[in-house]
């Protein structure tokens, strides 16, 4: 694949493919589990994986700000041929060192503060109990969840996305059957479902690994010039993309909390889908970024203006389709996602066709929102990226979900989402046309 003279059409797509069924089948872990633990213990279990949603978010964001970060600075100086091999490689390593550090940090707090972290993430008695069995077999492989959200970012940025994709399917694929087999056949219940998502890990883990035997691959662990100042770069790079999910970690926090003060566990329990469903949404914004973003970064390092720009017009025609397709299916199927996820009472059908269809209409925005991001990490325009994710999953989102409640009613949280994607879009869409124009034509 030649990312500076290929048709941008074919490899967008083919990217696209690769990218899409990797951050999909990412989402299986989280979301596989809760179904088939909801339907073997009911709402109680659905909202205890709703309390562990934001350690997910925490891992997976990490990886990401090392994977990231790393590999648009790997790819624009590949793109401008600056240095070769060696310099790319650095970045490369600093990489590594990150990630080593950091998943060892997040592996120490989670082993040595599990009660805190849980009960500050909004578990009660019930759901406290339920979320440590399930965290058991995971706490033996946590580092895993980050390595792969790394080593996937640069398999792509290597040109072999084929096979970040294919080792997240085999990881998912075992996630899928596992969970039935431990949950179902074994009568392990919670506790399978962390079993299979901790072996689907290192199964994912192991593949990827096969690059480095492979001959297309060019990555290699080298001395870095001043390691301390690339990981700086990295982490500035990287940092938008970091933030989306270590925010919607916060956010669910902000939600677990406040929807126990005002609505209850029902409410919770149909919080819970929506998180995965949310997931669903963002994994096919991610696929739309992470396809743009390789192309994006070389042929910016080259200053082929002209290649961006078409990238971007099938970006744009991606996340379009996205947002109707999953804006459309949350108005008219609300109570199908309840029951996927769970045996549900009469009282969960009863409220959440509203909850899910005020809450779906941010899908409507998020595509392009999260889109945006990348693209301007890719075009090295790193506040702006930073902007957003603050915006989005901190700063406005935060302050109406504290605040709506208060001001209007219990049940206007739900509004807290949408009203957040509609501020941001504003911005959004004048920083890429802005951007968008000074691109070099070639």
């Amino acid at each position: 694949m030649d990312l500076l003279r290929g048709k941008i059409k074919n490899l967008y797509f083919k990217y696209l493919a690769a990218a899409f069924g990797s951050a999909l089948i990412t989402s299986i872990y989280s979301i596989v589990d809760m179904a088939m633990v909801g339907q073997y213990q009911g709402p109680e279990g659905v909202a205890a994986l709703a309390v562990v949603a934001p350690i997910w978010n925490v891992i997976y964001s990490l990886g990401l700000l090392m994977g990231i970060g790393g590999s648009v600075i790997f790819s624009t100086l590949r793109g401008g041929k600056r240095n070769k091999k060696e310099d790319e490689n650095e970045y490369f390593t600093a990489a590594v060192i990150g990630s080593v550090v950091l998943a060892s940090l997040a592996w120490a707090g989670i082993i040595c503060f599990e009660r805190p972290v849980l009960l500050f993430f909004g578990a009660e008695e019930v759901t406290l109990s339920l979320a440590q069995v399930y965290l058991v077999p995971i706490k033996y492989v946590f580092p895993c969840f980050l390595f792969n959200q790394m080593l996937a970012a640069f398999l792509r940025n290597d040109k072999n996305p084929g096979l970040a994709t294919g080792a997240v399917l085999s990881g998912g694929i075992f996630n899928v059957v596992g969970d039935y087999v431990f949950v179902f056949v074994l009568d392990m219940g919670i506790f399978g479902a962390g079993l299979a998502t901790a072996m689907g890990s290192v199964i994912t883990f192991l593949v990827m690994l096969t690059h480095f035997l492979t001959k297309r691959n060019t990555l290699a662990l080298v001395r870095p010039f001043r390691a301390l100042d690339k990981m700086r770069k990295i982490v500035i790079t990287g940092f938008s993309t970091f933030f989306i999910d270590v925010a919607m970690g916060i956010l669910t926090v902000l939600f677990n909390r406040q929807i126990v003060k005002y609505l209850g566990t029902d409410a919770l329990a149909v919080y819970g889908v929506i998180v995965n469903v949310s997931t669903f949404v963002q994994c096919c914004a991610y696929s739309v970024g992470q396809a743009a973003q390789p192309i994006i970064s070389i042929n910016y390092g080259a200053k082929l203006g002209d290649r961006i720009k078409e990238t971007l017009k099938y970006s744009l025609a991606m996340a379009v389709f996205f947002s109707a397709f999953w804006t459309a299916l949350t108005l008219m199927v609300p109570n199908l996602f309840i029951k996927i996820f769970m045996s549900p009472t009469p009282e969960v059908l009863q409220i959440a066709p509203g909850i899910i269809r005020v809450y779906g209409i941010s899908f409507l925005l998020l595509p392009l929102n999260i889109f945006s991001t990348y693209y301007f990490q890719a075009l090295m325009k790193p506040k702006a990226a930073f902007f957003v994710s603050v915006s989005r999953r901190m700063v406005i989102s935060g302050l109406l979900i504290l605040s709506l409640p208060v001001l209007l009613r219990p049940d206007a949280l739900w509004m807290a989402m949408p009203v957040t994607e509609l501020v941001v879009v504003v911005f959004v869409m004048a920083r890429m046309k802005k951007y968008t124009k000074e691109l070099s034509i070639s």
